[in-house]
């Protein structure tokens, strides 16, 4: 944000008088749909965070169903009740994996673009005077998970392909 839109926002702050029962019906009108406008802001990031619990969710059955499908198919072959040559459970399950964290790579970015192109429309209202801005729009804690399965996500396929990593 820029200096001058902050200062902006300030003066605006600074210049609203307090609006009471007392004050008259249009000022009242106005102070009311200036708050509506940014719980609806409130609305649509909390709705952003929803969407991306969904991706999460796609994601975590599909990477964790291919690392377990994976995982069986690989002792069904070490305790050679399976041929040793069979490649194809595998691959699906490696297939499923890169397919999740596809899915969360997608889901990350664009909510992160979503989220950037909401606040700089609240900033624009905000200087505008249109929106009062006195709550925060704090780090999405959706996003750290989702940040933290697709790490999760990457430590299973490098298990997967190398055979390294914490989940061998």
């Amino acid at each position: 944000m820029k200096i001058a839109e902050l200062n902006l926002i300030t003066e605006h702050s600074m210049a609203v008088e307090q609006i009471t029962s007392k004050s008259s019906a249009d000022e009242i009108s106005v102070e009311m749909s200036e708050r509506r406008t940014g719980m609806s802001f409130q609305r649509t990031r909390m709705s952003a965070d929803r969407t991306l619990m969904s991706v999460i969710r796609t994601s975590l059955s599909l990477i964790s169903f291919g690392f377990t499908i994976a995982q069986f198919f690989s002792h069904l072959q070490q305790t050679n009740i399976l041929k040793a040559g069979e490649h194809a459970p595998r691959n699906f399950g490696l297939a499923l994996v890169i397919l999740g964290i596809g899915i969360l790579l997608v889901g990350i970015v664009y909510h992160v673009n979503f989220m950037r192109e909401l606040r700089a429309e609240r900033t624009r209202l905000m200087a505008a005077g249109l929106v009062h801005g006195e709550s925060s729009y704090p780090l999405s804690f959706t996003l750290m998970i989702a940040m933290a399965l697709l790490i999760l996500g990457f430590l299973a396929f490098a298990s997967m392909v190398w055979k390294i990593g914490p989940f061998y």
